[in-house]
């Protein structure tokens, strides 16, 4: 089993956060998140958010520690990647 982890380094609700990957499945990616006390809510369409406190719990677990850009390109060579939601297009307004 292979997750990988970057650096907390993205801010969010008063707190630093890192992104949690597979780069095999999701389900690999669950089973590994749950091990580590992850909350289901925590799942943000291909990686789950993990907070600072909880970062090296992660990587004592076995995440191995990448950089966001590697992170970002192991999931999508793996096919794994999920496009952001992003809001519908505003109908020009004349």
């Amino acid at each position: 089993m292979t997750v990988y982890i970057d650096r907390p380094l993205w801010e969010g609700h008063g707190r630093l956060w890192s992104h949690l990957v597979s780069d095999v499945s999701y389900a690999e990616l669950h089973a590994f998140a749950a091990a580590i006390g992850c909350p289901p809510r925590a799942f943000d369409g291909d990686h789950y958010d993990v907070p600072s406190t909880r970062y090296a719990d992660a990587v004592r677990a076995g995440a191995r520690e990448v950089g966001s850009k590697e992170l970002v390109r192991r999931l999508t060579a793996a096919g794994l990647r999920r496009p952001k939601r992003r809001p519908a297009p505003r109908p020009s307004e004349h």
